[in-house]
């Protein structure tokens, strides 16, 4: 039984080496660098703050950062109405913030031109021009002197929004230059052709955070639902666009009020130095058990050992984030995998007064410390699971850390320590009352 036990654990061991060596690990922000936001969300009148509306823009966030690529970013409510974002190894810090902050709240009006020279005329008068409903708006178009002007257009109703927006998809014109392609619902493409009905030798304005990006003049009603958004688009531009659009607009504006850059050379720093405080933890850990236990705390280094692999690799391959409070977790189990095993040749000592043999010995040894060694795991594991259904960020990091220790040690104590002071019992040099 003691060999199979130990021809079981060396495949563990073995296939554990094997994901440590083959699969990366997931670094946190504190230790690959990246970028931690705080942004404060705001009522509107159409939309007052309650936790649905700042859950609804986390989700909005979230499909964002996930169109990214980015890995394992955290996202998650602050207080009442902060959204708190932690984004470990982001390349573009810019191109990211506008991401998640931008409202992306699309838009089609019915509109007309306005007349030159609008805005210099008395309100009394522009109110003649604009209508009760109607607002005036400017839209940048560029001149044959490559300067932009401002052309003013009447904004008179809203058609649709983004919310009868099926699907953004990129395109290009009959130029290659490119542009949006929308594919409405249809509800939204009956609400388009209606638009489009209404506006013919009109133009229908297309508004993107209440900023006019396009205004093309309408020939004829447009039926099938589909639309294009053209401009002077850069490739990237479209991109973000079409993430912006397809995630959907935030339920209420959001504002960043706090950022923090941490650099990759901070992490690796960290990283190193938490590589030196566990390489001095074992060491010392393992000259300790064999000071006092002689061959059998030979026999406890090997399992810590064992326990190590093990434990990296199943953390690599449910793909945790490791962060520094993960870090000092998995130190800290490293020392309760060996009080384990302290436990267990404590008890080992006691049946030595037995006048039996040292394999009987080393058996009931082990059944009398399974039950303190259990009831302490179990608490502690107890503590953990509290831990990350009530922790956030990192904190969630150490207690995954610290569950997959207390599970791991105890596998290592009862089944790889006892199947080595079973096989090799000339190690397992347990006198009476000492070792």
């Amino acid at each position: 039984m003691s060999n199979f036990k130990l021809i079981f654990s060396g495949l563990l061991i073995s296939l554990g080496i094997f994901i440590i060596f083959k699969k990366d690990i997931n670094l946190g922000l504190d230790l690959q660098g990246g970028m931690h936001l705080v942004l404060q969300t705001k009522p509107t009148n159409n939309q007052p703050l309650t936790r649905e509306s700042v859950l609804g823009s986390i989700e909005v966030i979230r499909n964002r950062i996930d169109s990214l690529g980015l890995t394992e970013p955290s996202i998650r409510i602050k207080g009442k109405d902060q959204i708190s974002i932690e984004l470990p190894g982001i390349k573009n810090p810019d191109e990211a913030k506008a991401m998640i902050g931008d409202t992306a709240l699309l838009e089609f009006f019915i509109a007309e031109w306005a007349p030159p020279g609008i805005e210099t005329l008395a309100p009394e008068k522009q109110k003649i021009l604009i209508g009760e409903s109607g607002k005036l708006a400017f839209m940048e178009q560029d001149n044959q002197s490559s300067s932009s002007i401002k052309r003013p257009i009447i904004l008179k109703e809203i058609a649709l929004t983004g919310a009868d927006l099926k699907q953004a998809s990129p395109g290009t014109d009959q130029f290659g230059k490119p542009i949006v392609n929308l594919e409405f619902t249809p509800e939204g493409g009956n609400k388009f052709y209606k638009a489009t009905a209404k506006s013919i030798n009109k133009p229908l304005a297309i508004l993107l955070d209440k900023r006019i990006i396009s205004a093309p003049n309408v020939n004829q009603a447009i039926s099938g639902g589909k639309a294009q958004i053209s401009g002077d688009f850069t490739p990237n531009e479209v991109s973000n666009l079409i993430i912006k659009l397809n995630a959907g607009a935030l339920p209420i504006p959001v504002e960043i009020i706090s950022e923090k850059q941490i650099g990759p050379t901070l992490g690796k720093d960290s990283i190193e130095k938490s590589k030196k405080a566990f390489l001095v933890g074992l060491l010392l850990v393992g000259l300790y058990m064999i000071f006092i236990y002689k061959g059998p705390g030979i026999l406890a280094s090997i399992s810590l050992v064992s326990y190590i692999i093990l434990s990296f690799s199943l953390f690599k391959l449910i793909d945790a984030t490791l962060t520094l409070p993960g870090i000092a977790g998995f130190i800290l189990t490293m020392g309760m995998a060996v009080d384990a095993n302290v436990i267990i040749f404590e008890r080992i000592k006691e049946e030595c007064n037995n006048n039996t043999s040292l394999k009987a010995n080393i058996l009931n040894g082990f059944k009398h410390a399974y039950i303190t060694i259990l009831d302490a795991n179990i608490t502690t594991l107890i503590a953990a699971v509290v831990l990350f259904w009530l922790g956030t960020g990192t904190i969630k990091g150490f207690a995954i850390t610290l569950s997959i220790g207390i599970l791991i040690s105890m596998f290592s104590a009862i089944t790889i320590t006892q199947g080595l002071l079973l096989s090799f019992q000339r190690l397992s040099n347990f006198n009476k009352g000492k070792s």
